[in-house]
């Protein structure tokens, strides 16, 4: 039996996909990221860090959104694949 370990967004490196588990943001901020795709249930893409680590750009929904570490370590997912693990070169 395996058990799901679920991380936040900023543990996430690119190229991972994570399911959203749960958000412990509050007010506004959560309103603007469940409106912008961030629900439980959806699949989120790593796609790059920038060059200092902060923001990230995740895909959520066919969209591109950049998070500061802020937001994204108060969304929470479990890891369930990796686009590098498909390919090697």
């Amino acid at each position: 039996m395996s058990q799901s370990h679920i991380i936040p967004l900023t543990e996430g490196l690119p190229g991972q996909t994570i399911r959203i588990h749960h958000l412990t943001l509050e007010g506004t901020m959560r309103r603007r990221l469940l409106d912008l795709g961030f629900v439980p249930g959806s699949d989120v893409t790593v796609l790059q860090r920038s060059p200092l680590g902060d923001p990230v750009a995740f895909r959520v929904i066919h969209t591109t959104i950049a998070l500061r570490k802020e937001e994204s370590s108060q969304i929470y997912g479990e890891l369930i694949g990796s686009e590098k693990n498909e390919t090697t070169t």
